[in-house]
């Protein structure tokens, strides 16, 4: 794909980079949730490693590059998936790593990022603060900052899945992918566009997190006062200008969905998949939920991100009585 900040030659590279524990997640049709979406749809499962969520495929890169010229630290900002995605793949190559967090973060996830090592930093505020303070000690110290998505191993990391989709001898049509940063979608969108640019790419975002997509629709960037959403992993104002730039040129639409879509996905996968996951993940079936006419007939692939949630606000969204349904 010309044109983006990424090559397909250092994404292929990236595999070897990667822990293989992270790689070639399930891939797989789920008939189950066929009759409540009206379309074929297949599961690319990123839960099914050790941090539960694909963001060490990005993380893996950067450790191992960062071993290569003897760094010895690296600080990164995170709502909970990098920082434990960072200190597993920094653990492994002996980095010293902190993560900077807001400390309204899932708890799940911040008891995690100190389970795996990491030195862990609070702020009173969200993640915008986070990044700004991870930057200071960056700055401080004179150590590695990763900033996902913008840093460009992030997002070759993450296109790793895009290889593993376009590889498959399985066929598709559509690919969903949950917006946050940009790291995800640009990665998979290179892919997929660079191989199979029949296929349509969609980003989804919720309506209370919109700047990335109020950017990809106006082609410049947009950012927010405030963040309203569960889906606290893609909860980002402030979008990064290179990261839309390759954006708008891997992706074909972005679409806001509503809560409450996030909550019924989120339920459905549960009961018809069996996929405890974090509200990230729901994002794809979400946005079918919003739009059956527009995906019926299709073959989509949605790509669960994450499923690393905080369980007694898991149960309260989507309910524990026995036999309940989507």
């Amino acid at each position: 794909m010309q044109g983006t900040r990424l090559d397909t030659a250092r994404i292929r590279a990236a595999r070897r980079m990667i822990d293989p524990v992270f790689l070639d997640t399930p891939l797989y049709r789920c008939e189950a949730l066929e009759p409540g979406l009206g379309c074929a749809v297949s599961i690319k499962l990123e839960t099914a490693n050790p941090v539960r969520s694909f963001k060490a495929r990005g993380t893996e890169v950067v450790a191992s590059l960062l071993a290569e010229h003897g760094s010895p630290a690296v600080v990164c900002a995170s709502a909970g998936n990098l920082g434990q995605a960072l200190a597993w793949s920094g653990r492994g190559r002996g980095l010293d790593v902190t993560v900077v967090a807001s400390r309204f973060a899932t708890v799940a996830k911040l008891d995690r990022i100190r389970a795996l090592g990491a030195g862990l930093e609070l702020v009173d505020g969200d993640h915008e603060m986070a990044r700004e303070r991870a930057a200071a000690i960056a700055r401080r110290d004179g150590i590695r900052l990763v900033e996902d998505s913008l840093d460009i191993e992030t997002c070759e990391g993450a296109a790793t899945i895009g290889l593993e989709l376009v590889d498959t001898a399985r066929s598709f049509d559509t690919v969903l992918i949950a917006l946050g940063g940009g790291a995800l979608a640009t990665g998979v969108g290179h892919v997929v566009k660079a191989a199979a640019p029949g296929v349509e790419v969609i980003c989804v975002q919720p309506l209370g997190a919109p700047a990335m997509t109020h950017s990809w629709r106006g082609r410049r960037v947009v950012t927010t006062e405030s963040a309203d959403t569960i889906a606290d992993g893609v909860a980002g104002r402030y979008p990064l200008p290179a990261v839309l730039d390759d954006l708008l040129l891997v992706v074909d639409d972005a679409v806001l969905v509503r809560e409450e879509s996030i909550i019924a996905g989120m339920r459905m996968l549960l009961h018809h998949a069996g996929l405890v996951v974090e509200p990230s993940a729901a994002l794809g079936v979400a946005a079918i939920l919003e739009d059956r006419d527009r995906f019926a007939g299709r073959h989509v692939v949605t790509i669960v991100c994450g499923s690393n949630v905080d369980l007694d606000a898991y149960h309260r969204w989507v309910g524990t009585a026995p036999g309940r349904k989507s």
